[in-house]
């Protein structure tokens, strides 16, 4: 669940004296920069605007009520068509995973800063090996690139929606487009995969982490074809869903080319721990979702060997819209006792746990100790038994803080770790 409309303000300094600093394990040349009066000025105020523009990423009326102009003034509508663009052939024809099928530049993105942007579409793999068209969108800064090409970030977006029309490239902010339009302003060519299933027609394996990874390792790859000027290094960024996709491809036995590390910003936790707690939240519909899931991950799951009869309503409603919108009602009453114990809704639970294997590169993850959906102590859990297997994690923990304000107050931590690993610094740990 996104948590990015929360007020990121209230970033108390009283919060970073608990964070260990970047600077303590890093060598004395990686600190050249750091103590540079300058850049040091810089990173204060691209924290100062990522504060404002994480608000405003989450929350398009706050962006909206920020440029109030006269009644005449043309706005830009809150999500754009699913044109033909989305729409790949069936069958699909045969291509490598990363190739890229087609891409157009757009300029209907309501999204700060002087920048391009083209959306993609390319060949991805399912878990079990099918070839898969998936949608994605490349921002890139204006200016001259470095010799070596536009460094990436790989955003992985957490749950938006399950249809196909929720793609984050069908939002004319992108969902955080600002939160993006930020690091391009640093100088990064961000990669934001839709996933598949939303925006191209191609599967409904929304949740799995496993699958959001090979889309985002896929869309790197096809995002350089499309656009000469990006590099060959990358990492990988996202919260909650996204974060345990950036997750997966830290573990992935792809070893993709390029790939130096992956960030966490939020909700780093076992997928069993958090459906159970979405069975006595408002989150429940998510549940609906899981379903939907599970069935695409698994064809001879039976849904209504977790859903009642008088869920099925809403089930075909939550596929059909981004939330917000009237759905039937829905509630975790009308499912099945015992569903958690279907093997096939296991062998899901099974597959989302991260820490199961070694990842091959450094990994920051940060916690809000408050946050509503995953506290900062489950996601402790995940790092400790991520640490067991000799993990090189960075976990940064901020009490009194949900997703969001925790994410804001480790802007300046989040630009620093993310420099030094395009820099080629060792990272910084704090596994016991």
């Amino acid at each position: 669940m996104s948590h990015l409309e929360n007020d990121t303000a209230p970033v108390a300094s009283r919060n970073l004296r608990v964070i260990p600093s970047l600077a303590d394990n890093m060598t004395e040349s990686g600190l050249v920069g750091l103590r540079n009066c300058r850049a040091r000025m810089s990173l204060r105020a691209v924290f100062v605007g990522f504060l404002i523009l994480a608000n405003l990423a989450g929350n398009p009326g706050s962006a909206r009520a920020q440029t109030t102009t006269p009644a005449r003034t043309f706005r830009h509508p809150p999500t754009l068509p699913l044109t033909n663009f989305y729409d790949a052939p069936h069958p699909l024809p045969a291509g490598k995973p990363g190739e890229l099928i087609r891409s157009e530049a757009i300029d209907q993105y309501h999204i700060p800063y002087e920048l391009s942007a083209w959306r993609i579409l390319y060949h991805s793999r399912t878990v079990s090996g099918d070839d898969v068209a998936v949608s994605a969108v490349v921002l890139v800064p204006d200016g001259k690139p470095p010799a070596s090409g536009w460094p990436v970030i790989a955003w992985a977006h957490d749950f938006r929606g399950a249809a196909r029309q929720c793609a984050p490239s069908l939002m004319t902010n992108l969902g955080v487009g600002p939160l993006l339009a930020m690091y391009a302003n640093l100088g990064y060519a961000v990669v934001a995969t839709d996933y598949s299933g939303l925006g191209a027609d191609s599967g409904k394996t929304l949740l799995d982490m496993q699958s959001n990874a090979l889309d985002i390792i896929y869309s790197v790859a096809a995002a350089r074809v499309a656009v000469k000027e990006i590099g060959s290094k990358w990492i990988v960024m996202g919260p909650f869903q996204g974060g345990l996709a950036a997750v997966a491809v830290a573990e992935s036995d792809l070893h993709p080319t390029g790939y130096l590390a992956s960030v966490a910003t939020s909700g780093l936790a076992d997928a069993q721990e958090v459906y159970e707690r979405f069975t006595n939240g408002s989150s429940n519909r998510m549940l609906l979702v899981l379903a939907a899931t599970v069935k695409a991950l698994y064809p001879e799951f039976q849904l209504s060997d977790m859903l009642k009869d008088t869920a099925f309503p809403a089930y075909e409603r939550v596929g059909q819209t981004c939330g917000g919108e009237t759905e039937p009602e829905f509630s975790t009453g009308m499912l099945k006792a015992g569903w958690e114990k279907n093997r096939f809704v296991k062998e899901f639970f099974s597959r989302n746990i991260p820490g199961q294997k070694p990842t091959h590169v450094p990994l920051l993850v940060i916690g809000g100790e408050v946050d509503p959906v995953v506290p900062a102590d489950m996601t402790g859990k995940t790092v400790t038994r991520m640490c067991k297997e000799g993990d090189r994690i960075l976990f940064l923990k901020y009490p009194d803080l949900d997703a969001s304000g925790a994410m804001g107050a480790s802007a300046s931590n989040q630009i620093s770790w993310i420099k030094a690993r395009f820099a080629g610094y060792a990272a910084p740990g704090n596994c016991p």
